[in-house]
């Protein structure tokens, strides 16, 4: 029978759970993260790793999904900060260029490339993908509201946009080191200018 937790204990675990998920992916990327190792960092029995996520790729999910609210939370709170006259597309793809470099600075955002994403998404269940998704485009939603956009924007096509300007930046070695810079902030740009 599995022990009980006290309500401090299951948030302490679940609390180091997640931290030392986020260091195995960042050494071993997704398919070679186990949960093995996982409860062997946090010292805890295998099966009261499963008191708490089904499965790892749910650990992983929730792991890397905290450290993209933290850095969407970070650019709607700067973007909340403009005053109407800072609402210029220049300044606005500045806080956006600089959230795409604030992604490249954590580890566990900057190693997982197309395929690890692809492995982590086909081994969840979709309506976890769905779920996310669906946030995603409520948090993009949500600054927009914020901002002098035109009437015809569609959100969720916004939202692609945005995911796909992340997946490019999984690319910067082979986008060339010395123009991705240049690039990105010239794609984030003219996005902005299309939409207000």
């Amino acid at each position: 029978m599995p022990k009980s937790y006290s309500e401090q204990e299951r948030e302490y675990i679940k609390k180091r759970l997640k931290e030392e998920a986020v260091k195995c992916l960042t050494q071993y990327g997704v398919r070679h993260t186990t949960v093995d190792e996982i409860v062997k960092r946090v010292n805890i029995p295998k099966g009261t790793f499963y008191l708490f996520y089904k499965s790892k790729e749910l650990l992983l999910f929730e792991a890397i999904q905290e450290q993209h609210t933290f850095v969407t939370d970070e650019l709607y709170q700067a973007i909340s900060a403009l005053s109407s006259q800072e609402l210029s597309a220049e300044k606005i793809t500045d806080l956006i260029f600089e959230f795409y470099k604030m992604t490249e600075k954590m580890p566990i955002l900057n190693l997982l490339d197309l395929g690890e994403v692809e492995l982590l998404a086909r081994k969840l269940p979709r309506e976890i993908v769905e779920e996310y998704l669906q946030d995603d485009i409520d948090m993009i939603a949500k600054m927009f509201a914020l901002l002098p956009i035109k009437k015809e924007v569609d959100i969720e096509v916004m939202s692609a946009v945005f995911h796909t300007i992340y997946y490019a930046t999984l690319h910067k070695t082979e986008i060339g080191e010395e123009q991705y810079d240049k690039a990105l902030r010239t794609l984030i740009y003219g996005i902005v200018i299309q939409v207000i």
